[in-house]
């Protein structure tokens, strides 16, 4: 048997209920701000792998073949897994234009 006693020191969570109001274009808009925003974050991944391999070629003294090989693959593996994001962003970015479409036909008719 449970006991219906609540102590005074248990905490309790309270009946949130919220309202969220969107329209359908406030939806897309937020889609489409969220594809960029990811699209921003590429780009800095890039950018800083960039730098690496620019450090690494501007080092004084000839670079260490050693180095190069390792900075490549991890430069290699961030490309890859860049590509990766890119192609769920493409398929994120379509989904929104069939979402765009079909608002669009549904207003014809």
């Amino acid at each position: 048997m449970v006991n219906s006693n609540v102590s005074a020191n248990s905490p309790t969570i309270p009946n949130i209920t919220p309202v969220i109001d969107l329209k359908n274009r406030d939806i897309i808009n937020l889609l489409l701000a969220s594809i960029a925003l990811e699209e921003i974050s590429l780009a800095q991944i890039l950018s800083a792998e960039a730098s690496k391999i620019e450090e690494l070629l501007a080092a004084r003294g000839p670079a260490n073949i050693d180095d190069m090989i390792r900075l490549d693959r991890e430069v290699s593996k961030i490309l890859d897994d860049v590509i990766k994001q890119q192609m769920l962003l493409d398929f994120k970015f379509q989904n929104i234009l069939d979402l765009i479409e079909a608002r669009r036909d549904n207003r014809d008719c």
